[in-house]
């Protein structure tokens, strides 16, 4: 795949309708009729049915509505897609990101850390936090509540340029949210992106969005428009964040650590 030194990544924030992943595929495939050109659409939390953990209605296998739709958006754009959705192996559920291409190879995350109040008693954890090569970049995936989390984050040796974190926050905590984004592109020196839902969902939690993408100094590149449906694609670059990490290469000074279980 082609290496580019800037990269185009369109943010999707949008309403999700509880728990009808049939209609959400259909009202993502309407906003996604406006999208520009861009190499990686970015989608929110379990997009296809909202952040239910109604996991033995909901779930899906790999190849299940959810992704096979996400892989037909991936050839149809000629781009990359990053999301998760509800996933059922092996006789578990999990929260699973995808970073899916445009020919459907996908690598999968499942969510490291389960939030307390359903979710982690209906799912399993991951254990694992990939790296995509893509068009040149590294990029870590990662699930909402994961943000909160450093240790799980840190970007040892500079392995990833950029961070995608797929949200359901609640407004109510939204200032913890953009406290959290601004600290791990700092600490990382790593770009951050961010997308997360409007509207309420069936627990009467209501969402702001906020989706927005930050730089590896902790700045706001851009940010969408708060409780509003909109896709933006922005662009970052490569360059800038390599002189930087060069300049001031505190990445090196890093502790060291090994997670255990």
């Amino acid at each position: 795949m082609k290496e580019k030194e800037s990269l185009r990544i369109s943010l999707v924030q949008a309403d999700i309708i509880w728990e009808d992943t049939h209609a959400n595929l259909l009202h993502f495939e309407s906003l996604l009729s406006s999208l520009d050109d861009t190499d990686i659409v970015v989608l929110p939390e379990m997009f296809s049915t909202a952040f239910s953990s109604n996991a033995p209605l909901l779930a899906e296998p790999n190849e299940g509505p959810t992704l096979n739709k996400v892989k037909a958006w991936a050839k149809q754009y000629q781009c990359a897609f990053v999301g998760s959705f509800i996933a059922t192996q092996d006789g578990h559920y999990y929260n699973r990101g995808f970073f899916t291409l445009p020919n459907g190879d996908t690598t999968f995350y499942d969510k490291r850390h389960l939030f307390f109040g359903g979710e982690e008693t209906h799912f399993t954890a991951g254990n694992t936090f990939p790296i995509v090569s893509y068009m040149g970049w590294n990029i870590a995936p990662c699930i909402c509540y994961d943000l909160r989390f450093p240790v799980w984050l840190r970007n040892t040796n500079l392995r990833y340029d950029l961070l995608i974190v797929v949200a359901e926050w609640p407004t109510n905590r939204q200032s913890i949210f953009e406290h959290l984004l601004v600290a791990r592109a700092i600490e990382n020196q790593a770009y951050v992106c961010a997308c997360n839902r409007i509207g309420k969902d069936g627990n009467h939690l209501q969402y702001i969005g906020g989706s927005q993408l930050i730089d590896y100094r902790g700045r706001v590149i851009d940010r969408l428009t708060d409780y509003q449906e909109e896709i933006k694609t922005i662009t970052i670059q490569k360059y800038p964040l390599e002189s930087m990490r060069e300049k001031a290469p505190v990445w090196k000074h890093a502790d060291a650590f090994t997670l255990c279980e």
